[in-house]
């Protein structure tokens, strides 16, 4: 049986925690580097990519994540953990981690009160948007994997996989069975 960590500072992170175990992995909410070992798997949440970086460097898990990227192990970032993950972050600017070619907007969707429900271009799969952020460029090793209205929404660079939205508040286990597969 798989185990995929979760981080766990700040965030949604019990929903896709509930998500992954209904897929049969194991689960692990990870708030120090050593929760990151022996992982199969890494979830980065969404909630306040400010306050997650903050409590990165409050809990120095900077360097500890980096090395778990460098593991090629699967890891889903979603909203503001797509904040992070990005190589450029705007309106306003703020530190990131470089793992995804993509630049986006925090909040590009709109601020809380705009958040929305829909569908992905030509498919079923169910988008909830919270003070999501819009992917504005991608670069060329990057794949898109889903749009919104023409805009990329899900993209894939190696094994890094980012969604603008909120696949764990859906009842469609899709993505997360995409990045991880089912639980042994």
């Amino acid at each position: 049986m798989s185990t995929v960590g979760v981080l766990a500072l700040q965030g949604g992170y019990h929903a896709h925690a509930r998500m992954l175990e209904g897929l049969g992995h194991r689960t692990r909410l990870v708030r120090d580097g050593e929760a990151l070992a022996d992982l199969d798997g890494l979830v980065l949440p969404g909630g306040e990519s400010s306050t997650h970086l903050k409590l990165i460097d409050r809990f120095g898990l900077q360097a500890p994540l980096d090395r778990f990227i460098e593991t090629g192990c699967p890891v889903l970032v979603t909203c503001a953990g797509l904040i992070l993950a990005a190589r450029e972050v705007s309106h306003p600017s703020q530190r990131s981690f470089g793992w995804l070619d993509i630049s986006v907007r925090r909040n590009g969707w709109g601020r809380q009160l705009d958040s929305f429900e829909a569908v992905a271009d030509g498919q079923e799969i169910p988008l909830i948007f919270i003070r999501a952020p819009r992917i504005e460029s991608v670069g060329p090793e990057v794949e898109v994997l889903l749009t919104f209205e023409g805009e990329p929404i899900m993209v894939r660079q190696g094994h890094v996989t980012g969604a603008a939205f909120h696949p764990e508040l859906t009842r469609d286990p899709g993505l997360h069975r995409d990045v991880f597969g089912a639980g042994h």
